[in-house]
């Protein structure tokens, strides 16, 4: 069944399985009446004269240059040229379809006063997987991701590029392959698909549903490892999270109860300490603190994926047209410069735990290394090295980019969100995380290996998982293999859905 956009219901779910799961879309019946009813109005305004920022005037330090009628049409197609000013390699597919949905729901509200041929096309490119080759760098992040999204607006003069089932072919082509008719642009459609944050905001959407999944793997990861080194649960008791009060360290206490449920350690057949370290203590504050960080992102992409991001707009009703800064990526930028953060302190408590696994001054009675040839072996020693130079990069990219502005056009443009920077680090930033949660999932399994107790139902399905990919250590062989395929598990999120399906939902 299609999804529907009507302007008020994309959700970050709904987004991922459009750009990422290719499912099909629709514009609400009403939404199309809007449009239309916007249009008519902006059209009346151009034949009264009515000065309209970016449609009968330049932009930027430009806006008070005044266009006459025979200007206005052409000065979209040079409005599309001069933003598609982007550099480098270009934005995966996933990234721009997200762009182009995002972009679609700003439309439905119907105060972008771009013609409805402009917004139906979009659809049909998403529903007949016709992508825009989007280079991923060019943006500030204010007025919008102009110089990506002009490169989705070229395909809509039947210009640049675009792929098509799995060619990357002439925009012109790739159209009519597909045998999606060409729109051309008129007055305001050009500025109307390009001027909003929409492909930040899409990454963002898609960042947070991947790091929503990295965070309950960590639960997992912290579950074995806690069961491997013997730990004192008492922490993970409810009612020490529920009188604090803070809803994301309740949902990681819950989590990693419901992974070592049925084990010895949980039903206390374990000696353990009265007080462990921090590390293996504190990880439902840790971890729940990183949920709430998520959470607030996630509110406030999903209010930026139903709001209107644009310049102008447009109130058909009041026959009014208000020129303002809708397309700042800051309401963006700003929480999602805090949800990258949050991964990385996530990173090191996980490098931590596996310091605790390696160290034998730590480890409860586990071997040096987690090898049992120590001397010999060096075991594990060397894959805290790769965790920990994962981290150090975390950390630097961690900087928030949201503070970076540095002024452009003349100064007419002189605070920009830098919202592109965040979302491209931020992936940068997880794709490390799970070479790291990997490292740990493996050292937990190697460390499991060496206990003779009864582990719980999830730890046991977890470590079941690791082992289809990476097999015990007896003998020292080469890592990067192990490391690697252990990356691309967590990726895949196997060991979470093969989990789940073994002792329910982790939320």
């Amino acid at each position: 069944m299609a999804i529907i956009l009507d302007g008020s219901n994309l959700t970050i779910e709904k987004l991922v399985a459009i750009a990422r799961n290719n499912e099909k879309m629709e514009l609400h019946p009403e939404a199309l009446e809007r449009i239309k009813k916007c249009r008519a109005m902006l059209e009346k305004k151009l034949s009264a004269h009515e000065i309209m920022y970016g449609i009968n005037t330049g932009i930027g330090e430009f806006s008070e240059v005044v266009l006459t009628d025979e200007q206005v049409q052409d000065f979209q197609k040079y409005l599309i040229y001069n933003h598609a000013a982007g550099i480098g390699e270009p934005a995966p597919i996933e990234y721009v379809r997200g762009a182009m949905a995002g972009r679609i729901n700003v439309h439905a509200h119907g105060n972008s006063g771009i013609r409805p041929e402009i917004t139906l096309t979009l659809v049909e490119m998403l529903n007949k997987g016709v992508t825009p080759y989007v280079c991923q760098k060019g943006s500030v992040g204010a007025c919008g991701d102009l110089a990506p999204m002009a490169q989705v607006a070229l395909l809509l003069m039947g210009e640049g590029k675009a792929y098509y089932k799995g060619e990357l072919l002439d925009g012109k082509i790739a159209m009519e392959r597909a045998e999606i008719s060409i729109p051309g642009l008129q007055a305001r459609d050009g500025l109307g698909t390009i001027n909003g944050s929409n492909l930040l905001t899409a990454m963002s959407a898609i960042f947070l549903y991947d790091a929503n999944n990295w965070l309950k793997q960590a639960e997992i990861a912290t579950a074995m490892s806690l069961e491997a080194l013997k730990a004192n649960m008492r922490p993970y008791h409810k009612k020490i999270h529920e009188i604090r009060g803070f809803a994301g360290a309740i949902r990681s206490a819950n989590a990693i109860r419901k992974c070592v449920e049925g084990g010895d350690l949980a039903e206390g057949r374990i000696k353990c300490k009265v007080q462990d370290a921090y590390s293996m203590r504190s990880t439902p504050q840790v971890i729940g603190a990183a949920h709430d960080a998520l959470a607030y992102a996630r509110s406030q992409v999903e209010i930026e994926l139903n709001g209107v991001g644009d310049n102008p707009i447009f109130f058909a009703d009041e026959n009014l047209q208000l020129s303002g800064a809708n397309f700042q990526g800051t309401p963006v930028s700003l929480p999602m410069d805090m949800a990258g953060v949050a991964i990385t302190i996530v990173s090191v408590l996980s490098e931590r735990r596996m310091n605790r696994l390696n160290n034998p001054a730590l480890s409860v009675g586990l071997p040096p290394f987690l090898t049992k040839g120590a001397g010999m072996f060096s075991g594990l020693m060397l894959s805290q090295y790769t965790a920990d130079s994962l981290i150090v990069e975390q950390r630097i990219l961690s900087a928030p980019a949201s503070i970076q502005s540095i002024p452009a056009a003349a100064d007419q443009e002189d605070f920009v969100s830098m919202g592109m920077n965040t979302a491209i680090k931020n992936f940068q930033i997880l794709e490390n995380a799970y070479g790291v949660l990997g490292i740990e999932f493996m050292a937990a399994a190697q460390a499991l290996d060496f206990r003779e107790y009864k582990f719980g139902r999830g730890v046991t399905k977890a470590k079941e998982i690791v082992r289809k990919y990476v097999e015990f250590l007896d003998i020292d062989r080469p890592l990067y293999p192990d490391h690697t395929r252990m990356k691309e598990l967590v990726k895949s999120c196997e060991i979470l859905h093969e989990v789940e399906k073994k002792i329910g939902r982790l939320e």
